[in-house]
This record gives structure tokens, sequence and C-alpha cells, in this order.
């Protein structure tokens, strides 16, 4: 496989491909899927995932909704901005310019994991004003302890190597190491969901960026800001996530007066893989 994803060739058997447009935007081309006729849903993925996650939540939700669902910058089919763009406002303020192109003005926004925090960025930045924000297991705090300290720059120096990216999309040829890392998160996926993060790390374009990504993201000033937020917030926990501990959730409904927190036991990280139906029947309650 060639560095990065190619969609005609790769995009062939995409999930939801009837849905798929590419749009300019921001300086960027960009994947984006739309479907549906509604308020604007914004779905937002997490790191080193694309808009395959949302692959049975996106039909559900498009009978009520009219659904934007793009690649983040640099992930799966999107083009990826310089490095030090892919922090957590540059991914906010492309993002943003990727609205404004769409005419889009989102009613409700869901983020998985760092999908979240964009979300609650951009709220807090004034660039979107939805009646809702649903955190889907959200990494909206940073790691505490040793890993918080370490996490930083080891990403940046993992991010800095040139020939990382294609040794680790070399070592994702092996279907058993990525079923091990999706069990790590808590998370029991499908054969299909298994075979497209393997699609997606075995092209080191998309590592390049998840690295990028990882290296320049710090949640510190969102942390700070979080107590400003005024738009509803619902943290969406899961009981079995091993990625984002669910007592993060209380953490954050502790900071943010407008949030609460909905537990939902036996599922992990991915959660809206696990159970589509479930998370969206939480995104048409979120907007009652």
């Amino acid at each position: 496989m060639t560095a990065a994803l190619d969609w005609s060739r790769d995009g062939r058997g995409w999930p939801n491909r009837d849905a798929s447009v590419f749009v300019e935007a921001g300086g960027l081309r960009w994947h984006v899927q739309r479907a549906g006729r509604g308020p604007v849903l914004l779905l937002l993925h997490g790191t080193g995932a694309s808009t395959h996650t949302w692959r049975d939540v996106l039909p559900r939700v498009a009978t009520r909704f009219s659904v934007v669902a793009p690649d983040l910058p640099g992930h799966a089919f999107t083009e990826a901005p310089p490095p030090a763009q892919q922090s957590l406002p540059g991914t906010a303020a492309a993002l943003a310019a990727l609205l404004e192109h769409l005419g889009a003005a989102p009613a409700l926004v869901a983020g998985h994991s760092a999908g979240a925090a964009i979300a609650c960025r951009m709220a807090l930045d004034g660039a979107i004003a939805p009646r809702a924000l649903v955190s889907l297991n959200g990494a909206l705090l940073p790691l505490e302890g040793l890993p918080g300290f370490l996490f930083p720059p080891v990403a940046r120096l993992l991010g800095a190597s040139a020939w990382l990216p294609r040794l680790f999309a070399w070592r994702a040829g092996d279907r058993a190491a990525v079923e091990r890392l999706l069990r790590g998160t808590g998370s029991t996926i499908d054969p299909a969901g298994v075979e497209l993060y393997e699609w997606l790390v075995r092209s080191p374009a998309h590592v390049a960026a998840v690295l990028a990504m990882m290296a320049h993201w710090d949640l510190r000033p969102l942390a700070r800001d979080l107590p400003r937020l005024r738009t509803p917030l619902v943290l969406v926990a899961a009981g079995g996530d091993r990625t984002i501990p669910p007592s993060q959730a209380e953490r954050v409904r502790a900071r943010v007066r407008s949030a609460r927190v909905v537990a939902i036991p036996g599922l992990g990280h991915l959660a809206h893989e696990e159970a589509p139906g479930q998370i969206a029947d939480l995104l048409f309650d979120a907007m009652l």
C-alpha cells in the first residue's frame, strides 16, 4: 500500500460510501459523509479512526438529522495540514472552516474520545452554538500522574520520526496486533470493523497524522476553560472503557455546571460501534 489512502482504490468498499463527498475548505481537501434531513448533527471521530467508526450509527440518526461526519485532518481520506496545526485549537479552527464552507450550523454535536474535546473547544471558542454536546467516552482532561507527565514528550519524539509511521504500518500487517489494540479499548468489534482499522493503520500517512495529532495535543487549556462551557453537555461513560476511565466523566461533571453523566454498562471505549442503536437513541434523547 502507498503512503496515503486513495479513494479510487481504498474507498471502493467504504461504509456509507454513497454519502461521501470531497470538499476544499480551510486549505484542506476533506472527506465528508452527509446524509439525512433535519437539524444538523455533527459527528466527530476520535484519534486514529475515521468516518467508518459511525458506519452503523449514521444510517440510524440520518432518519431525523442532517448528518455531517468528516474524517479529521490527516485521517483516512482527509488531507493532512502541517503537523503543528494538528493541535486541539488548530483542529477546531479547521473544522470551523469546513462547517462555514458547508453552510452547516450544528444543532447537536457528538464527539468520540478526542472528538469530544474538539467539540467542546469549538463551543468555547464560539465556532459552534449547538443545543447540546454529547461526549462519547470523551478525552476531556489530561492524563493523571506519570502517564500525563511522560506522554507529551514521548509523543513529540515519536511524531518527529520519519521512519516510525512506516514501521508501525508494516507491523499492522499482522491482524493479530490490530485485534490486540482494539481489545485493549475494552470493546469487542466485529471482523468487518477490525478489517477497517487494519486498513487504516496500514497507511503510513494516516499513522503519521495520528502521531502528529498526539504530539501536539494539550488538554490543559481545555481543562482550564471547561467551567466556562454553557452548552448542555451529556457525558456518556461506558463502564468497560479501558482507554478513558469512566471516572473521568464524573470529574468533568464536577467542573461543568451544564453537564450530566449517562452511564452505560457492558460496553468499552468504542461503544458506538458495539451498540449503534443504543448510541443513536442517546443522540435522539439529547435533542429533547
